[in-house]
């Protein structure tokens, strides 16, 4: 046993030391690998324990989740049930709101169709009144083109002026105060004249040289203008001296005549621009007129006329007013007639009250068994008298009075 079997650095080592070595070699191990149980054996039960902890953790963590999860399942149930309550409130609400603005919008759709109908029709009645207006203003132009035509021709525009004078003056003046075409002692027809209350006629004519007048209006250049505006000055002058020349007769006609324009616009040119001519006519005892002022003269006759004939029945109308003083007279004295039967029937009036009241009287007195031949009481029955005058006769007045 104590036989050398190895030599480590000079020293031996026997098989009961190799043995033993190997014997506490062997043990240390146990010795280690029983500590290294014992460790794992203990770290074990930590993890155990520690695995013991996490695990109850996780249960209370998990009852407490599923406490968290109940009371969120009842605060969803209730958030559920109020969102449910307030989602069908919402949709009353809305129903209501859309039917009112259903109503509002049908409401106004059929405002707005109204509205749009009745403008449709004021459109269309404007339309036919626009229509109605070309209608008149193709025929307008029509005429204006038969005037025009007409106004061309001398012969024809002095009938048209003719005619307007003839209008103005027939519907101004009754018939017989005035004659178109009438003769007078030189053989010459005036186009119309008016009997005034010294029967000496007025004379009126129609005539005007509207070439004249038109080259005016046309003329482009200074010089043209001024050629035209002396043809105008002669031919209205020439115009002028023969009406003067022909129509104005001493202790036949009136002292005047009258030259009618047949335009307000060539009037009123020809007072604007021709001065001297409108002067040297005046002068000539001839004066122009227009349409408004021939209307105006012929309403100034009327007049005129109007007080001819008043002073003409100027003794007609004293005598009618005689007749009526002498009506007013007759109805003065019927009226002093009338007011005294009033004051006689007034006086009878006041006699009848006067009797019935003594009537009264003497009622009352029988009602009292008061007598005026009785001597015995006549302190009371005048006492009696005095209440029975007191007491009846207003009562027999109200009576009359309400009688009457």
């Amino acid at each position: 046993m104590n036989q050398s079997i190895l030599t480590i650095n000079g020293l031996d080592i026997s098989l009961g030391a190799a043995t033993a070595a190997f014997a506490a070699s062997v043990l240390a191990v146990l010795v280690i690998i029983a500590a290294i149980s014992v460790r794992a054996f203990r770290q074990r039960e930590q993890e155990t324990a520690r695995q013991m902890r996490q695990s109850e953790a996780m249960e209370t963590r998990m009852a407490e989740l599923a406490r968290i999860q109940a009371e969120t399942v009842g605060r969803l149930q209730a958030l559920g049930e109020g969102l449910g309550g307030r989602q069908a409130e919402l949709a009353r609400v809305m129903a209501e709101r859309l039917d009112a603005v259903s109503m509002r919008l049908s409401h106004s759709m059929d405002e707005v169709t109204r509205q749009t109908v009745q403008r449709l029709q004021s459109l269309h009645e404007r339309i036919a009144v626009i229509d109605h207006a070309q209608k008149s203003l193709a025929d307008l132009s029509g005429q204006v083109t038969s005037l025009r035509d007409v106004l061309g021709n001398k012969q024809a525009r002095g009938a048209f002026g003719q005619a307007r004078m003839e209008t103005i003056v027939a519907d101004g003046l009754p018939k017989g105060l005035f004659a178109f075409q009438y003769t007078l002692s030189n053989n010459t027809r005036p186009d119309c004249v008016i009997f005034l209350p010294d029967q000496r006629p007025l004379v009126i004519d129609a005539k005007f040289p509207l070439e004249s007048i038109t080259a005016f209006r046309q003329a482009k250049t200074d010089e043209d203008r001024l050629r035209a505006a002396q043809r105008l000055r002669q031919d209205v002058w020439k115009h002028i001296s023969d009406i003067a020349s022909k129509y104005l007769l001493p202790g036949e006609t009136q002292e005047m005549a009258l030259m009618f324009v047949p335009s307000e616009s060539v009037y009123a040119e020809l007072y604007d621009g021709f001065d001297d001519v409108v002067q040297k006519a005046y002068r000539a005892r001839v004066v122009m007129v227009s349409p408004s002022l021939l209307m105006l003269a012929i309403q100034v006759m009327q007049q005129i006329l109007k007080d001819a004939r008043m002073r003409e029945a100027a003794d007609l109308i004293r005598a009618e007013v005689g007749r009526l003083t002498g009506d007013v007279g007759r109805l003065q004295e019927r009226v002093l007639k009338l007011q005294q039967h009033h004051g006689q029937a007034s006086d009878d009036m006041h006699q009848i009250l006067i009797s019935a009241e003594k009537i009264g009287v003497r009622a009352g007195r029988i009602d009292q068994l008061d007598f005026a031949d009785s001597k015995m009481g006549q302190g009371t029955h005048q006492g009696t008298h005095d209440v029975g005058a007191a007491v009846m006769p207003p009562a027999v007045r109200l009576e009359l009075e309400a009688g009457e």
